[in-house]
């Protein structure tokens, strides 16, 4: 026999107080008086359709009622992992959109560096180009080439003050060079002089070598390394007077060349700014002893997203060694590496959300079995299937929404501020949490893109409905009869 039962005949009062119950314990004589408290609730919010619903009846449909109430439980346990379970999803969804802001970022940044100092296309040969101002005029007028210039360059070596390195130097003339490259817009120190025995150096390279505007630096190149060891074989076989002729030649290959630093500038892309060393391109000829032959032609586009199109029409007037390359393909690993970085860090991030996941379902699953008496009263009272997974399932809703939406404030907060939270971080903890010399940027570089944005939010709230929805359907699916037989 069931604990209890409603009289058939009974009239229910909705404020609860006609009904008439079989009490056959103290127990039971509890039960009842908590399922006339019940059937008030009950049909205040509408289970019962055929009768007149009070004035009082709350917005509010009952399921997300009493969803709102379970997420504030009086056990504290409960509340400590609904806590966790929100900040959860909170740390998910932030990290996320932090994460992916900063690495489309730093993939536009990176772009926009090596298109602004470098040029679309590179025109170049295992040797030396020869006949490039034949081979100039051609390209000049392919359709979509706006400018072209000639270039020298390869590594030497620096000296000041006992200080040596081994950076690059680029050969340029820089009439047509500014054509190809804005120069003078990256020049933070001094000018572009380039007339005479100059040069002008990164802004990270002068720091290296502790110069400024006026310095003389001396550069040695061994691109006349043959020369001297031709030299000293020569001095070696010598005597008399081609001795002397011999270590006269060989002082004057071995001489160094001293250039007055003239500017400084500064790019924002860690490589540029400290393995360049910009010098006249006639310099670059007599450092490597060249002649009137150059290393390259550089070529700027309409569309530097174009230029392979332009690439395969230079490509025909080239003949073995020489050879083009965009931009992009002299650039391939970084772009390759930063777009699979990117892929595998957001697969990697989207399992925070996957454990709070896992946080809401346990913690509807607790609730489940805590309920379980008061699952089976409103299944006795009439509640459908439905209105059971709502009350859960709005739980798990509650919480995804609430730390989707302070996930996103807490993710944009951070982007807006991430130069700064690094820079205290550095100042305070000694924490380098972007060191310059690895990812080649100044700065954090931080781009949002609001469908990124969406699908993050949308998959965290979807995720967390899921998760809901399993404890929620089997406690919708719970015999009232067997969740009453012992109360």
């Amino acid at each position: 026999m069931p604990p209890f039962f409603i009289a058939r005949d009974s009239a229910i009062d909705p404020i609860g107080s006609t009904a008439q119950t079989v009490q056959r314990s103290p127990r039971r004589r509890d039960l009842a008086n908590a399922v006339k408290r019940l059937v008030s609730l009950f049909l205040t919010f509408g289970l019962r359709p055929t009768f007149r619903q009070p004035l009082h009846a709350l917005s509010l449909p009952f399921s997300f009622f009493l969803a709102l109430r379970y997420l504030k439980p009086k056990r504290t346990f409960l509340s400590i992992i609904t806590l966790i379970s929100v900040l959860g999803v909170l740390l998910g969804v932030t990290v996320l959109i932090l994460v992916i802001s900063v690495m489309t970022g730093f993939d536009r940044e990176l772009r926009q560096k090596v298109i602004d100092f470098d040029a679309h296309i590179l025109v170049t040969t295992e040797d030396v180009l020869t006949n490039w101002r034949q081979l100039d005029e051609k390209i000049r007028s392919i359709p979509g080439v706006v400018a072209t210039a000639p270039y020298i360059q390869g590594p030497v070596i620096v000296e000041y003050q006992n200080r040596r390195l081994a950076p690059m130097i680029r050969g340029v003339d820089p009439a047509q060079e500014e054509k190809v490259i804005p120069l003078r817009k990256f020049i933070k120190r001094g000018t572009l002089d380039l007339s005479g025995d100059t040069t002008v150096l990164g802004v990270e390279l002068a720091r290296k070598l502790n110069v400024h505007v006026g310095d003389k630096v001396t550069v040695y190149s061994p691109g006349n390394l043959g020369q001297i060891l031709d030299g000293i074989k020569k001095l070696e076989n010598a005597k008399g007077e081609e001795e002397k002729k011999a270590i006269d030649q060989l002082r004057e290959i071995v001489l160094p060349k001293d250039l007055t630093i003239t500017g400084i500038y500064e790019t924002g892309h860690y490589v540029h700014d400290s393995e360049f060393l910009l010098v006249p391109i006639f310099i670059g000829q007599e450092l490597y002893g060249l002649g009137d032959a150059l290393h390259g032609i550089t070529v700027k586009t309409v569309d530097p997203y174009a230029a392979e199109r332009v690439k395969e029409k230079i490509e025909p007037l080239l003949s073995v060694p020489q050879f083009a390359q965009t931009w992009i393909d002299m650039n391939r690993q970084y772009f390759e590496a930063i777009r699979l970085e990117r892929t595998v860090m957001f697969f990697l991030l989207f399992f925070i959300i996957v454990v709070a996941a896992f946080g809401i379902m346990s913690t509807l699953i607790t609730v489940t079995v805590q309920k379980r008496r008061e699952i089976g009263i409103m299944k006795a009272l009439g509640a459908n299937i439905a209105q059971i997974v709502w009350v859960f399932l709005g739980q798990g809703m509650v919480v995804g929404l609430f730390g989707t939406l302070t996930g996103l404030g807490l993710g944009m907060t951070l982007i807006r501020y991430r130069n700064e939270f690094s820079h205290w971080l550095a100042g305070t903890l000694h924490i380098e949490i972007f060191p310059r010399e690895v990812y080649q940027f100044s700065s954090i570089p931080a781009e949002i893109i609001p469908i990124d944005v969406v699908k993050v939010c949308i998959s965290a709230f979807l995720i967390c409905s899921i998760a809901a929805l399993i404890p929620a359907y089997f406690a919708a699916r719970l015999d009232p009869v067997k969740a009453l037989r012992y109360e």
